[in-house]
């Protein structure tokens, strides 16, 4: 990993005792991106608990939402949240035979129509200017419903919300998944282009 754009700052006080605590029994390690924001705690604190409350919404599938972030990541080049979220498959039962394939989801044959057409809205979204349109919108809405494509849309606005200011800090993998011997994610190939 090449160093942060902003030093990651010393994690101290009882505020920080107790955050690295809660940090370390659930993933085993304080990731850099913690020290770099730590340097506003209050941002830190508002995406954190954000990102919290995100994990308890259940209108839409899992996996749906999880291949919809790391194909954010994956577009806005977020090694940090490709990486944590193929880790956070793992944990939350998703097959990891998808999750490792979502950089080059458009190549491979192992997602469903429904999954592909969650990636590309993902992407749509993701692109400046944004490039939904209705009929995609529509698509999703039929398959999904208005309660879970809702959700869904949030989901990709929250992962814009932390892939993006990763990549403008130079936050990037803490190798979580490679810690517990997941295989590497998947390569694009060279002719693989965003559309």
């Amino acid at each position: 990993m090449s160093e942060t754009r902003i030093p990651a700052a010393e994690i101290t006080g009882f505020k920080g005792a107790l955050l690295k605590r809660m940090i370390k029994k659930t993933l085993g390690q304080v990731p850099t991106s913690v020290g770099v924001y730590w340097h506003n705690q209050k941002v830190l604190m508002a995406m954190g608990g954000l990102g919290g409350k995100l994990k308890k919404w259940d209108a839409c599938d899992e996996g749906l939402k999880t291949f919809a972030h790391m194909a954010v990541a994956s577009y806005i080049g977020c090694t940090w949240c490709l990486d944590f979220n193929y880790f956070e498959a793992r944990n939350k039962d998703i097959d990891l035979d998808k999750a490792r394939e979502v950089p080059r989801w458009r190549e491979s044959d192992v997602f469903t129509p429904l999954e592909k057409d969650v990636m590309a809205y993902a992407e749509a979204m993701s692109s400046t200017p944004v490039t939904v349109d209705d009929a995609m919108v529509a698509n999703l809405r039929e398959q999904l419903g208005d309660a879970a494509m809702v959700e869904l849309t949030a989901v990709i606005a929250f992962a814009n919300f932390t892939t993006r200011p990763n990549v403008a800090l130079g936050i990037e993998s803490d190798g979580f998944a490679a810690a517990c011997g997941l295989k590497p994610l998947a390569e694009p190939s060279v002719a693989a282009v965003r559309s």
